[in-house]
């Protein structure tokens, strides 16, 4: 398995769709990434020598910001979001979808399993 920056990506896929595996790097990103590179997309990847691998990562190194970096980044600007106290950050803060979504129903991805309540039970009120 060919290693890009402390991601293995498979070998059996071709070079443009295992490339997808590091974190930051789309299938746009991925095409661009081989042109750049001088790398066949359909070739697969366990065929890339050792120079095209370190071609890549150069290039992802120099011109993009992947990975870890990448991740520490978007938790930067959600905590910034949190420290500033807006309403995007508020929802962050309370695990509620963002970018306005209904949360009467549909909300599950974000709120969790359903943490039931128990409702009021029928009481029939007692007349003189």
């Amino acid at each position: 398995m060919p290693r890009i920056l402390g991601v293995d990506i498979p070998n059996d896929k071709p070079t443009h769709i295992s490339l997808r595996y590091i974190y930051g790097i789309g299938p746009s990103l991925a095409l661009r990434l081989c042109e750049q590179a001088r790398v066949d997309p359909q070739r697969r990847a366990k065929e890339l020598s050792d120079d095209d691998i370190s071609r890549i990562a150069g290039i992802l190194d120099r011109d993009y910001t992947v990975e870890g970096p990448l991740r520490r980044q978007t938790q930067q600007f959600i905590a910034r979001l949190k420290d500033i106290g807006c309403y995007r950050g508020s929802r962050h803060r309370r695990s509620l979808p963002v970018r306005g979504q209904r949360t009467r129903t549909n909300a599950r991805t974000r709120k969790g399993p359903r943490k039931t309540v128990a409702g009021k039970k029928g009481v029939k009120e007692m007349r003189g």
